[in-house]
């Protein structure tokens, strides 16, 4: 049976296969998994299913030599943090863990996202996505990204009788596609970017908000609470204007979103809107080759909770949909700020929009504001709420 077994495998190996999921390998001896995979033709990326269970004999450990082993402790870890109220403890991974060098790590998978045993796309208040840059920030084990579709019922199969349509920032008919969604797939290329790099400049004002960075290559706040937070943090990063890659996207060295400055000195100061996120990397500074900076100043009062974002007719100011809008900095309230990258000598149409803490979105007086960017260099665009 092993023989056979690795026949199987080397036969996928051949095709191209780069890794297998070994799917309840707890059930099966380490030593019998260990000489079907000493028989294959290359070494591919491995994790074992192995389901810690208090008291139980079989233990994870067990199973590190054969490749990475997934550790649930850690999804569990995730689900608790993110729907309750300590975010901030999820700074060191707990010692009982298998080691970081060896632990698949995961948001969710195929069936705990079904079972309750984790976060999924059904979870409250950006939860899931918020979970997933965490997931892709921290240096904690090597990240698996579940990409799924909608159910109705923990049995429910794939829709669209079975064949997938990923298409641009997500799915359609029911499929999700979560590897293309803006912010997982910009905290892809962040993991990319940091590498190896330590964790540094860990910052925690409240249980529900935390910012740190990846040495000199990344820096990453998530808040987790009902309230915008706006601060200047200190990192370890070079002076520069970088692009956030979880609001917005590079393309071709370009930015298409917020854009945010570290000063000579580190400071980066910036202003993350409840139940958000923004990270910047070293490999997507902007504005890029022909771009310039436009830097929105928008006089306006709010509430407690309230925020002020702008939206408008091009992919750098989300196109209308005020899910992609630019947030604002209320650092030097009442007037509110944002720098984006622009394409450069373009004309196009924005309004500011206010959202409010239930998530409803009031849009400013009409006519739209319109405005063609420099050829070159920066601009600053001030106004009032109208």
């Amino acid at each position: 049976m092993r023989s056979r077994l690795a026949e199987y495998a080397n036969d996928l190996l051949s095709l191209g296969v780069d890794g297998f999921r070994l799917d309840a390998a707890k059930h099966i001896a380490a030593a019998d998994i260990a000489n079907i995979t000493s028989r294959f033709t290359r070494m591919p990326y491995i994790t074992s299913e192995v389901i810690y269970g208090f008291g139980e004999d079989i233990n994870p450990s067990e199973y590190v030599a054969i490749g990475d082993v997934q550790e649930f402790r850690y999804t569990s870890a995730l689900r608790n943090a993110f729907l309750g109220s300590e975010v901030s403890r999820l700074q060191q991974p707990d010692p009982n863990w298998v080691p970081s060098d060896v632990a698949n790590v995961f948001v969710a998978n195929h069936d705990t996202e079904r079972n309750g045993d984790s976060l999924n796309v059904f979870s409250p208040a950006n939860t899931y996505t918020l979970a997933h840059i965490f997931l892709l920030a921290h240096p904690y084990g090597s990240p698996t990204v579940l990409s799924s579709y909608l159910f109705s019922d923990k049995d429910a199969g794939a829709p669209n009788n079975g064949v997938g349509s990923c298409f641009g920032e997500g799915g359609t008919e029911g499929w999700l596609c979560q590897h293309r969604w803006t912010g997982i797939a910009g905290m892809v290329s962040f993991r990319n970017e940091v590498k190896d790099a330590s964790l540094t400049n860990w910052v925690s004002p409240s249980p529900r908000q935390i910012a740190f960075g990846r040495g000199s290559a990344g820096f990453v706040v998530v808040n987790n609470a009902d309230r915008a937070w706006d601060v200047t943090f200190t990192t370890s990063m070079a002076e520069g204007t970088y692009c956030d890659v979880v609001g917005g996207h590079t393309l071709r060295g370009l930015c298409f979103g917020s854009l945010f400055t570290v000063s000579p000195s580190g400071t980066l100061s910036a202003s993350v809107p409840a139940r958000s996120a923004i990270a910047i990397h070293k490999g997507a500074m902007g504005p890029g080759t022909g771009q310039v900076a436009v830097t929105f100043r928008e006089t306006a009062t709010a509430i407690f909770g309230e925020g002020i974002f702008v939206v408008g007719n091009i992919s750098s100011l989300g196109s209308w949909n005020t899910a992609k809008a630019i947030p604002l900095s209320a650092a030097e309230y009442p007037v509110w700020s944002a720098s984006v990258g622009i394409p450069a000598s373009t004309p196009f149409r924005y309004k500011f929009v206010r959202k409010k803490p239930d998530g409803s979105v009031v849009w400013e007086s009409d006519p739209d504001r319109n405005d063609v960017s420099p050829a070159s260099g920066t601009e600053t665009l001030v106004s009032s709420w109208q």
